[in-house]
């Protein structure tokens, strides 16, 4: 396939695309840029300019980019990850319609945050939205695919879980901390936390491009979401290191706001029913041998 991608620097962009180009696609980046007339794709969010280049050379379309979740919800910060998200795909959206031939599928990514704070509640993607802003964000996000999904492109959205990579996300700020013995869960450690392995990811995201049977919600996670304590426990045992310590919910409250309540303390227990209604066969089921695995690469 030809694919077009945007956010393909960020974390799951940049494993994404050498897995695909090994597998014999073509990806090609949309850079964020003004647009010009030179032909080449490129697009700037923030002045509704977009420029998917030649007509029709598109067979599917990925789109990743947003602004980080991962820092304090100031109202300017809020405003910022809900227009990369919800502007910027309604507007990458208008810009593949006009495409002729149009894409056939296009991939875009989502959260499990849409669920909101469910406790220990299994959810999957028959579950309805819960609320706050992550959730209302992810439900706007998929929403704005509405139009592409009108015009006949297949939607696929792809509800990312934690991801798990030692080059970025969450894992890698853990790191430091755990492997000098400070590591340890979060307020009570009982939220559940919704894990994917990177690998795992990438599999899935090229098994939408290629199964015309995904469409719609989509939850990427592994099939067995752990309690944040035990997520700490298994990787402090993985780098054979204690984890003793203990960070309050004040504490985060205090530093990091109304995101640590809505993505730190949230709990989220998600499972991936239709990826094993379609047989995905996951590398890294387990947390433990996905942990392994990772510290070692």
């Amino acid at each position: 396939m030809n694919i077009l991608m945007t956010g393909a620097t960020g974390l799951a962009g940049s494993h994404l695309t050498p897995y695909l180009i090994e597998r014999g696609h073509r990806v090609t980046p949309l850079a964020r840029r003004e647009s010009s007339d030179s032909g080449q794709p490129s697009w700037c969010p923030d002045r509704n300019q977009i420029s998917l280049g030649n007509g029709g050379q598109w067979h599917a379309v990925i789109h990743l980019a947003g602004e980080n979740i991962a820092q304090r919800w100031s109202q300017k910060a809020k405003r910022r990850i809900r227009d990369s998200r919800v502007n910027g795909t309604r507007l990458f959206c208008e810009a593949l319609i006009k495409q002729n031939p149009r894409p056939k599928v296009l991939i875009c990514a989502s959260a499990t945050g849409i669920y909101g704070n469910r406790g220990d509640e299994l959810l999957d993607e028959q579950s309805s939205p819960g609320t706050g802003f992550l959730a209302d964000v992810c439900r706007e996000w998929e929403a704005a695919t509405e139009l592409a999904n009108r015009s006949g492109i297949r939607v696929v959205n792809l509800r990312f879980g934690i991801v798990l990579s030692g080059r970025g996300g969450a894992l890698k700020k853990m790191l430091p901390a755990f492997r000098l013995g400070l590591g340890g869960k979060l307020g009570d450690g009982q939220q559940y936390w919704s894990w994917i392995a990177i690998d795992d990811l990438v599999a899935a995201v090229e098994l939408g491009l290629t199964n015309e049977a995904l469409r719609g919600p989509v939850n990427v996670v592994s099939p067995q979401a752990v309690p944040n304590v035990d997520l700490t426990k298994t990787l402090a045992a993985a780098l054979r290191r204690p984890a003793l310590f203990m960070v309050p919910k004040f504490a985060l409250k205090l530093f990091m706001g109304q995101m640590a309540e809505e993505a730190l303390l949230c709990s989220f227990r998600v499972k991936p029913a239709k990826l094993e209604q379609l047989g995905f066969r996951f590398r890294f089921p387990e947390l433990k041998g996905a942990l392994e695995h990772l510290l070692r690469r």
